[in-house]
């Protein structure tokens, strides 16, 4: 019998009641979304919550929140995981050094600096200035030889 509860508990469309308002009954994949929500309209009872440590779902009475806290079910997955890392770590402290070496690097900087400073200019390749050019009716105060994109990336006025 407890095995079906345990994908009861998994199933994102079980209700669950809202600890800010008990009519609430929210569906357990947006819980979340409705704690916020719930928490900004009901502000006087949130000051009488706290939060589990443990899984911020969890909203208990600020007197209750110890003895939650001995008995909320996911201590167990946060102590599991506690002692996972550690046993991890020992076992990472007794192998041997790392065999891994960084492949060599290909830029040279030396060579970068070298070559002229050419900014980025929309519109412009490294050969020059595009094949393609669009003729607009305002007045264009680009340099000669950079043309102005035919679309811009967001909508607005260029106007000042």
């Amino acid at each position: 019998m407890e095995v079906e509860d345990d994908f009861d508990v998994l199933d994102p469309e079980r209700l669950i009641q809202c600890p800010y308002n008990k009519h609430h009954q929210i569906r357990a994949c947006r819980f979340p979304y409705h704690l916020v929500k719930c928490k900004k309209s009901y502000p006087h009872v949130a000051k009488e919550l706290a939060t589990c440590p443990f899984n911020a779902r969890h909203l208990v009475p600020q007197a209750d929140l110890s003895d939650h806290i001995s008995k909320c079910n996911d201590k167990g997955f946060i102590e599991q995981d506690i002692v996972n890392q550690s046993s991890g770590f020992q076992r990472e402290q007794g192998n041997t050094m790392s065999t891994w070496q960084a492949p060599p690097c290909e830029e040279d900087w030396e060579t970068e600096l070298e070559q002229p400073n050419s900014p980025f200019l929309w519109g412009m390749t490294n050969s020059g200035i595009n094949s393609s050019s669009t003729t607009f009716g305002q007045k264009n105060y680009l340099p000669s030889n950079v043309r102005a994109p035919e679309s811009f990336p967001y909508a607005g006025s260029w106007k000042g």
